[in-house]
């Protein structure tokens, strides 16, 4: 054999006569690799060795075994093309073994050259294209086995001709009882938008695609099919194949997507919104404040101004659940006894919830801390309790109730131990399609003027601020359980208390510049000031308050986070440049309306005048000293 023929088909030929073997030889070297033997036992063993032998070319008269002989016991563990090399006195074994399917052809002696080699030709591509085949279905008999999606062939009637075990089991059955029959016949009318769907894409001779969905709403099962016509050779379409990918965990996560870009763009808007509406809250409560004790000796004004003092006290409540769920909020976070917390709501569960309800606690014994904000999980425990109330309009009980969770696998959280916290009532139950939605700002079944839509939707934001998750199980006509997962606290509440310490109150006197842009807010922060005994100057903005402080003296300052020209925290930088010692406080109804520095304290609004004074004595006392 020559380099030439290297890596080229292989042929074996088999003649006890060395001159046959030779010319054999001599015919297809140039096209073949050529081995040869004169013995029908050695050629056995080369082609048990051969597995890439294409054809065997082989006399039929050989001493120990004719070539037909050989031949048929080759079949057996061999996929060679043969053909016989024959006289005509041997022409009826000749016939027999191709009635038997032992050899492709046979060649006569003496050859014709040319005959010859196209005999081998024909059986050569013949044994390629028996590998090719071989070949493609091994490829695709792997990709229907082990394929995730669901693959299936039909025919043009749509009978399936070849489907894997995960089509099978979608169709309820198992592979052979599919094989000849249509997809109606197994799933009968529910399969009609399905053949519908097959038709089509025979018809536009195109790939088509679709979203189809299977299941109650809210929990379906969505999956994303192909439909690829194929063609034969005369370019009709002779079968179909229909791969269906599941792909309702990424809708799921769509979804949830969207939700959050919901909840974002919503955010952003309470944020915007936020700053504004804490400032009119703050003209307001500050003036009825102001006012009240003006009015000592007028009770049925004192009435009105508490109506007014409540109303708006309900507007800033709730400002606070729109920058709940809006992650605008600025939580203050610490370690919280749970049950601790539940147990001294008891009160306020009986004056928020009425009559008709009772509510009953089962408590975890020994459960560790929980880092939240406790201002926050009151609020949303209150909101859950409120809901379940309202779910059974003819009373019932509802059960609090705090546990140990192990959570593993969930795509919202990390992996680990949490605390549970569930509302659980016996009412009415959340149908699917609502249930979907519950979490959604805004949403409400309620009557217009008794839900703000906002409850659930502050507990959803608390769970996503404090790195839990929200989970809601219900049922038409038997009830709805709320379960509220939050992460385990890094130390004990007694810790945490023991650091935060109580904010003493000083009753030293002081002069207090006051910068904010809102008049109204100014007037009420100077007000308070004043009434608590200090000297105030107000500034509408960060350069009058500059221009003053170059001239007078001042204590410290007090000023709006949001404001033209120049923000509080760039106000509060120059001063620290120019006068290191003066203490500033920044007033902020949107506290993430900007990034404030760790050490620059904050007091939200809209405030009381006491929460003001204490801040303004507690940094009066801490500082250095007066600035002048």
């Amino acid at each position: 054999m020559s380099d030439s023929t290297a890596g080229v088909g292989t042929i074996l030929a088999v003649d006890d006569e060395p001159d046959i073997l030779i010319a054999l030889e001599d015919l297809f070297e140039e096209s073949y690799r050529v081995l040869t033997t004169s013995r029908p036992a050695e050629a056995l063993e080369i082609l048990r060795a051969e597995p890439d032998i294409a054809v065997v070319v082989s006399d039929q008269r050989m001493p120990g075994l004719t070539g037909d002989a050989l031949l048929a016991e080759a079949r057996t563990f061999h996929d060679a093309q043969a053909i016989l090399l024959t006289g005509y006195a041997d022409i009826t074994a000749v016939i027999a073994a191709l009635n038997r399917g032992g050899i492709v052809g046979y060649v006569t002696k003496p050859w014709d050259a040319g005959l010859l080699r196209s005999t081998v030709r024909q059986a050569f591509e013949r044994h390629q294209l028996g590998r090719d085949l071989a070949t493609e279905r091994a490829l695709l008999r792997g990709l229907l086995d082990h394929a995730q999606d669901a693959i299936s062939f039909k025919d043009a009637d749509g009978r399936f001709v070849r489907l894997n075990a995960r089509k099978a089991a979608l169709l309820h059955h198992d592979i052979a009882a599919c094989l000849g029959r249509r997809e109606a016949e197994l799933l009968g009318a529910k399969a009609g938008p399905v053949t519908a769907a097959d038709e089509a894409a025979i018809r536009s001779g195109a790939v088509a695609e679709s979203l189809i969905s299977d299941g109650p709403t809210g929990a379906e099962q969505w999956s994303h099919v192909t439909r690829v016509p194929i063609r034969d050779a005369s370019g009709a379409i002779s079968h179909l194949a229909v791969i269906e990918r599941d792909v309702t965990e990424q809708r799921t996560l769509e979804a949830r997507l969207r939700q959050s870009d919901k909840m974002q763009a919503l955010g952003t808007l309470a944020g915007g919104i936020a700053h504004d509406f804490n400032n009119l809250l703050t003209a307001i409560l500050g003036s009825l404040e102001l006012a009240g004790p003006k009015i000592a000796d007028q009770p049925r004004v004192q009435r009105l101004i508490e109506n007014a003092r409540g109303a708006a006290e309900r507007g800033a409540s709730l400002t606070k659940r729109l920058l709940s769920f809006s992650r605008a909020h600025d939580l203050q976070a610490r370690a919280v006894d749970v049950n601790g917390l539940i147990t001294g709501m008891s009160d306020l569960f009986g004056r928020s919830l009425g009559g008709l309800v009772t509510v009953r606690t089962d408590l975890e014994d020994g459960l560790l801390a929980v880092q939240v904000d406790p201002d926050q999980l009151e609020l949303a425990v209150l909101n859950l309790c409120i809901n379940a109330r309202d779910a059974m309009p003819d009373g019932g009980t509802i059960t609090v109730a705090t546990r140990r969770l192990n959570i593993s696998g969930d795509p919202e959280i990390a992996d680990g131990s949490y605390l549970g916290i569930s509302v659980t009532d016996e009412g009415t139950g959340i149908p699917e399609d609502i249930l979907r939605r519950v979490c959604e700002p805004f949403f409400t079944t309620k009557a217009v003027g008794q839900g703000t839509g906002l409850g659930l939707a502050m507990v959803f934001g608390l769970a996503q601020q404090s790195k839990g998750r929200l989970v809601i199980d219900s049922e038409v006509g038997k009830g709805t359980r709320v379960e509220l997962a939050l992460p385990f606290a890094d130390q004990a509440p007694e810790q945490a208390a023991e650091e935060a310490g109580a904010a003493p109150v000083a009753g030293r006197r002081a002069r207090i510049l006051i910068v904010d842009d809102d008049p109204q807010v100014r007037h009420v922060t100077a007000s308070f000031l004043t009434g608590f005994g200090h000297s105030t100057t107000e500034a509408a903005d960060g350069e009058a308050a500059l221009r003053s402080l170059r001239h007078d003296r001042f204590d410290m300052v007090v000023a709006d986070l949001a404001m033209p020209g120049m923000s509080g925290i760039e106000l509060a930088a120059e001063i620290r440049g120019r006068l290191p010692g003066l203490p500033v406080l920044i007033l902020t109804g949107h506290a993430e309306a900007m990034q404030i520095p760790e050490d620059l304290p904050v007091l939200s609004k809209p405030f009381r005048s006491a929460d003001l004074a204490a801040r303004v004595a507690t940094l009066l006392d801490g500082s250095t000293g007066q600035a002048g």
